[in-house]
């Protein structure tokens, strides 16, 4: 048996906070909703929840730009209310898994509003400076949400060096003075007793401006293993990196079994299958379903043993799975569940992003109803680049961050149960038919098809730790793996797509074979699978 953590053989479920439930009515979800909802994700069968951030912050960037790393967003509640979340989720044997942007701070951040004061000031070095002249920034790096990465201070005759929004100034992790701030800071979390932390666009850290290098800087690994050292080795956490850099040569790096970095990696190449080779994310193209069963295969085979990936559909960045790459209409429950078995059944520590169980789905708004930073920019800059208004809101309703933070859709009354205000963002209106007090009623739900799937994982070893084998490589619909550990074959056997399709299964697997869990509720027929069809068999 290789290297058992409590971390493989769990689920994590993402929660957005600001969608997730709202129970002082301004709208916005808080920690308090979370806490009401805890016995719903004990049902669920979760061990840990992954919370995007929740400190203090401008919410430039939805909390992404923190400017009290040890302090509790008002929107959200207070430091005791996150206290008692912690405790409450313990007592459901869930654990509270923190969201860290450790690459920048928010420019209302005490540190900055120093650093700004003069280049002499003992903050000023916490952030990335270069002398220049007004209008020319000291190279051509772009921000990720568009424009400069340089930002002239005239006070001060500097630019300064921000890879996100203008107000998500990037830490100078040169400055050991930075580093150990930023270590005290989680070792008081851990001794609030998180379960661990997300380590958002942590590959970004070591950038080198000045030599155009942002991301997988060359002092990258030698920050994240002092990091490790002194603060996550302290206790029993997981920790997971948001890498969109990696490769699996430097996920085994990050996600070493010798503990050294991080527990695992979210790795994201399967994500940009989608896209216009050489493009970004909005240019959109058909799914090449070949390579996405190779991506899979490559980070299934070439991990094991040596790192530990995550396994992941959806997060708060991306579109909901089941208008992307499954059938929101007619076959959205069997495609959902389709997916959903396609996953779980993989090595790695499986991720469920909030209302991915119950199958919620993409929505198409007005423009002025998005409220998402990147999104809002993206379309200003298409519009005066030319391009016309129905190709860019085809690209936002595919791609837009938005898909995944409309509201939690909890039951069938007003505003999908999550608020007794005005939301922040629309609800999407097909909260009616999709909803989770629905789903817990109805025992053929994709909310109990979850459930389900996550109580397999904790009866089977061999669905943590076992081999992986990809079959049927070149069919064009059919996606059918193994996974085997010592004398134990559990089968996979998922339809992608719409249509019939036949299979013949190789003799070693055609004996007797128990069913694990379907997606359809009739008899299987051997040798077919029937649209958006999903079995997991044991063999015997």
């Amino acid at each position: 048996m290789q290297n058992e953590k409590w971390w493989k053989e769990t689920v994590v479920y993402q929660i957005y906070p600001r969608s997730f439930q709202d129970t002082n009515g301004d709208g916005i979800g808080d920690l308090k909703g979370i806490i009401s909802r805890l016995d719903y994700l004990a049902e669920l069968g979760i061990g840990a929840i992954w919370l995007s951030p929740v400190c203090k912050s401008p919410q430039d960037d939805n909390g992404y730009d923190i400017s009290d790393y040890q302090d509790i967003d008002p929107m959200f509640g207070s430091l005791d209310d996150m206290e008692t979340l912690i405790n409450e989720a313990k007592k459901r044997n869930i654990r509270i898994v923190m969201d860290l942007v450790l690459n920048h701070s928010s420019d209302e951040h005490p540190w900055f509003l120093e650093a700004k004061k003069s280049k002499d000031n003992p903050y000023h070095d916490y952030y990335v400076w270069r002398d220049g002249v007004e209008g020319t920034p000291p190279n051509d790096l772009r921000g990720c949400f568009g424009g400069s990465a340089w930002e002239w201070v005239p006070e001060l005759g500097q630019y300064y060096f921000h890879q996100f929004a203008v107000k998500q100034p990037d830490l100078n992790w040169d400055n050991p003075k930075v580093r150990q701030e930023i270590y005290d800071m989680i070792n008081w979390w851990m001794d609030k007793g998180v379960g661990g932390f997300r380590l958002d666009v942590i590959d970004l850290i070591a950038k080198e401006p000045d030599r155009k290098i942002t991301g997988n800087g060359p002092n990258l690994h030698k920050y994240i293993q002092e990091l490790s050292r002194e603060t996550f080795q302290k206790g029993d956490l997981l920790t997971v990196g948001e890498t969109w850099g990696a490769t699996p040569e430097i996920a085994k790096l990050y996600s070493n079994p010798d503990g050294s970095e991080f527990s695992m990696v979210f790795q994201f190449e399967h994500i940009g299958l989608d896209e216009q080779e050489g493009k970004g994310k909005w240019d959109l193209s058909p799914l090449d379903f070949l390579k996405l069963k190779q991506v899979l295969t490559k980070w299934q085979t070439e991990l094991k043993g040596e790192a530990w990936n995550s396994l992941f559909w959806n997060n708060h960045d991306l579109p909901r799975i089941v208008s992307r790459w499954g059938n929101d209409g007619e076959y959205r429950v069997e495609s959902a569940k389709m997916l959903a078995t396609l996953l779980h059944g993989m090595q790695g520590t499986p991720y469920i992003y909030q209302g991915e169980e119950l199958g919620m789905t993409n929505v198409q708004y007005p423009i002025e109803d998005y409220r998402d930073i990147e999104l809002l920019n993206l379309y200003k800059e298409r519009l005066e680049g030319g391009y016309v208004h129905e190709d860019i809101m085809a690209s936002i309703y595919a791609k837009g961050r938005d898909n995944a933070r409309t509201p939690m859709q909890w039951d069938a009354g007003e505003n999908a149960g999550f608020t007794t205000g005005e939301p922040w963002i629309r609800v999407n209106p097909n909260y009616t038919g999709i909803n989770a007090a629905d789903q817990l009623e109805n025992p053929d739900s994709i909310f109990h098809y979850y459930r389900k799937l996550i109580g397999l994982r904790k009866e089977y070893n061999v669905i943590v730790y076992g081999d992986f084998k990809l079959l049927f490589s070149d069919d064009k619909d059919l996606f059918a793996y193994t996974r085997t550990l010592d004398d134990t074959t559990v089968l996979v056997l998922c339809n992608f797509y719409g249509n019939t399709v036949f299979y013949d299964l190789p003799e070693e697997l055609k004996g007797d074979k128990e069913l694990l869990i379907s997606n359809y509720s009739d008899e299987p027929v051997n040798g077919s699978l029937r649209p958006f069809e999903a079995r997991m068999y044991l063999l015997k």
